[in-house]
């Protein structure tokens, strides 16, 4: 079983998903650095020298490889639910963990977060607010879609959330915890 948890870049699924990990005491894998390690560079190296479609087909062949893993949390990137092929892969390896951030939340993180701009491209030409409020709304439904649990982290810390989560999950991953 693989606990995949998705949403926009700056929800805190990476954090989140560590602190899940510790918990379960299952393996943590960000996706973003895996496939990073994969290609030998930086999800924005890639988009510059090889365009998304090629990035977004590396990112579907690594999540499919991680999926196939056993007792895993998996914190895929904002647009890996872009594919309906991954959105059902993540759904049939086990409980999908939607993690909703207000849109000047996200901003705030994306915009205090440095590591952001080396690793990771922006998506559109606008501010980071207006790209947030534009791909996040394009992208909602395809959230909706994949995921089994949906958690609100406005106002909550990430051991708040963490918390929820462990709560939410279905009882045969819990009851040897």
């Amino acid at each position: 079983m693989v606990i995949t948890f998705i949403g926009y870049r700056g929800c805190g699924k990476s954090t989140v998903a560590a602190l899940l990990s510790a918990r379960l005491g299952w393996a943590c894998v960000d996706a973003d650095d895996a496939i990073e390690s994969r290609a030998g560079c930086s999800i924005s190296e890639i988009f510059a020298e090889q365009g998304e479609p090629v990035f977004r087909e590396l990112e579907r062949t690594v999540i499919a490889e991680l999926l196939g893993r056993e007792q895993l949390i998996l914190a895929a990137g904002g647009g890996a639910i872009l594919a309906e092929a991954t959105r059902v892969g993540m759904r049939d390896a086990g409980p999908v963990v939607w993690l909703q951030a207000p849109v000047a939340d996200l901003s705030r993180r994306i915009s205090d977060d440095g590591s952001t701009a080396l690793r990771r491209p922006q998506l559109t030409d606008a501010g980071v607010t207006a790209e947030v409020e534009s791909v996040l709304t394009a992208r909602e439904p395809l959230y909706r879609d994949a995921a089994t649990i949906v958690i609100d982290t406005a106002g909550r810390t990430v051991a708040e959330v963490a918390a929820a989560v462990y709560f939410a999950l279905p009882d045969e991953v819990t009851r040897d915890q």
